[in-house]
């Protein structure tokens, strides 16, 4: 382990001595003299190395038993030096240093420099430690008002750590004897609140958290949720799937906008891959029929006008703002060439849309109008994962499973009970018009993952409500309010409710910490459904009396199983609602489900 005297100087590492960087040992690199009272810049109080060239394996010490990340891996993901890294909707950059010179700080109250406001401060993180638990600690926030908050960081450990919450894995470990790969390497963002509407001015460090481990911090930046604009439509990324192979191809994906406005930006995900890929052009354009768009696309750019972009493996792109204006409750066609070969991509598998996807090799069509160049269908979303809008006032978000996702409503029709909830929210002028953002997963539970979280797979159920609450819900463009309604799977999987339960309430927790209106609904009945035995309707029952009893856990109650069930057998759903498999409501359940909900209750503010 590293250790050094509390309060050391890192800024001497740096001045103009006869070592170099890279020929400092990580002891030496651990072992200064007294850390300044002023703030520095990150890299400034960089004093371990994480990272070695492959050629020299043993030329960094990131544990203190001479492990360290393999250079060659971190470029094949997408992460080399400098690299601009856009982790839960926070842009930070990969440390701009080669291999085997200080690339991270390991954790003891150092002051950064850090400015500006936000809504969360997110880290790029991992801890080493000889048992594999990880590392947690306090810090400190300092604003420019003189107030100051206290946070907690914890950051799991870089072999052992979970691959369901990790923004990226290696498959290497370096070590003085070579290379192994018995298991592999973890990076993680985690984020932590701030104090809404005050601007930072400097961030402590935890404490060295003891003889245990150590906490590494590789980047830091300020979150903005762009509370400026609206989510229009959002899909969560659901699993990492083989697909195609597509080689020179352009994707026509449609998404039905909720929300319209006169500007428009697509954000894109790498979610769970281990490669990085590439985006040559995009557009985006109102949808006339199947893959035609109705007038000529409007190209779309990216990191300063750039008409494509890259995105590393687990990282996201967000484009820049263009110009286009359309009504609310509108089909779009988003439009993404892939100039080389995709095998396998992050998807949301149960999109209830057909899609469309150009001949192999056809090229850039992004800017085609009409759909003869889409031969072929996708009934899946491969990596778009939201479309904002400029202006509005903010967006409320749907966190569940099948139900939510739409799994049994018509294809093409915009039914979910997402949508017809984001159809009244348009259609009003007394509470603002929120945009209504769909995070349902088909199959997705609260406790446990369904998706491990690493590699490519067959099981597209997402990891759980808890391992995506920051990417799908806290990091989401201008989330005001999170609905939770989920935990049918979970009981159904045999999930205690007393663990379920706890599972709810840590979800609200912490979307309460982001200032978030946290509201939740009641599971549905599914008797009659494979599975749904009496022990399934016990542990319901009790999700449900916790829910309708619950004295501040949740600021509002949508009591959706008294939407749904029969009054005659309560263990089931009415016939009418029922899509025919006991579990799923249909169109008109889902339509029941959308307009059973009071607008007000979502709305921060007015109160339970």
């Amino acid at each position: 382990m590293h250790r050094r005297p509390r309060g050391t100087t890192l800024a001497l590492l740096f001045t103009a001595t006869a070592l170099s960087a890279t020929a400092l040992s990580a002891t030496a690199l651990a072992a200064a003299a007294p850390a300044p009272s002023r703030p520095l810049p990150l890299a400034r109080l960089f004093d371990n190395r994480a990272v070695s060239d492959d050629a020299r394996p043993g030329g960094a010490d990131f544990d203190g038993a001479g492990r360290s990340l393999s250079a060659q891996d971190l470029t094949a993901a997408g992460w080399a030096p400098g690299t601009r890294l856009t982790l839960d909707g926070a842009r930070l950059a990969w440390p701009r240093t080669a291999p085997g010179a200080p690339d991270n700080v390991v954790a003891d109250g150092q002051a950064v420099a850090l400015h500006g406001r936000g809504g969360a401060l997110t880290f790029l993180v991992a801890a080493t430690g000889p048992e594999g638990a990880g590392a947690t600690g306090t810090g400190t926030v300092r604003y420019r008002d003189g107030s100051r908050s206290r946070y907690t960081l914890a950051a799991p450990d870089w072999r052992t750590g979970p691959l369901s919450t990790k923004a990226v894995a290696l498959p290497h470990i370096n070590a003085p004897d070579g290379q192994s790969a018995r298991t592999p390497a973890r990076l993680y963002a985690v984020s932590v609140p701030l104090r809404a509407g005050r601007e930072v001015a400097s961030v402590v460090l935890p404490r060295d958290p003891g003889p245990a481990a150590d906490l590494h911090v590789f980047a830091a930046a300020l979150r903005d949720n762009d509370l400026g604009r609206t989510g229009s439509w959002a899909a969560s990324t659901a699993g990492y799937r083989a697909v195609g192979p597509w080689t020179d191809r352009t994707l026509r994906l449609v998404v039905h906008a909720g929300a319209g406005g006169p500007r428009v930006r697509i954000r894109l995900a790498n979610t769970f891959a281990a490669a990085p890929v590439d985006i040559a052009a995009a557009s985006v354009a109102v949808q006339d029929a199947g893959a035609a768009a109705r007038g000529a696309p409007v190209p779309l750019t990216f990191d300063g006008g750039h008409r494509g972009t890259r995105i590393p493996a687990g990282a996201e792109a967000v484009g820049e703002a263009a110009g286009f204006r359309f009504p609310a409750a509108t089909n779009l066609l988003v439009s993404l060439h892939l100039p080389g070969t995709v095998t396998a991509a992050p998807v949301h598998q149960e999109a209830a849309q057909v899609s469309y996807l150009s001949a192999p090799g056809s090229g850039d069509r992004t800017g085609d109008t009409g759909g003869a160049a889409y031969p072929e269908t996708l009934t899946f979303w491969p990596f778009l994962t939201g479309v904002d809008v400029d202006g509005g006032p903010g967006s409320v978000v749907a966190l569940g499973d099948s139900i939510t996702d739409g799994v049994k409503s018509t294809s093409g029709a915009n039914r979910r009970w997402p949508d017809v909830l984001a159809r009244r929210f348009q259609a009003q002028s007394t509470l603002p018009r929120y945009g209504v953002l769909d995070h349902g997963i088909s199959s997705n539970r609260i406790v446990t993952d369904r998706y491990p979280g690493d590699g490519v797979g067959t099981d597209m159920g997402g990891v759980s409500a808890q391992h995506r609450l920051e990417r799908d819900v806290l990091a989401q463009t201008g989330a005001r309010t999170v609905i939770v309604f989920e935990g049918i799977n979970d009981v159904r999987a045999g999930t205690a409710a007393d663990e379920v339960i706890a599972g709810l309430r840590a979800l609200a927790r912490r979307a309460h910490e982001r200032g978030l209106r946290v509201v939740a609904a009641t599971l549905t009945p599914c008797g009659g459904s494979p599975g749904c035995t009496a022990a399934v309707e016990d542990r319901r029952r009790s999700v449900n009396a916790f829910l309708r009893a619950d004295g501040g856990t949740f600021d509002a109650l949508l009591d959706f199983d008294a939407v749904l069930r029969d009054p005659h057998q309560p263990q089931r759903m009415l016939p009418a609602y029922d899509s025919g498999d006991h579990l799923h409501p249909g169109d008109a359940g889902l339509r029941a489900l959308g307009d059973s909900v009071d607008l007000r209750a979502l709305v921060p503010g007015r109160g339970r």
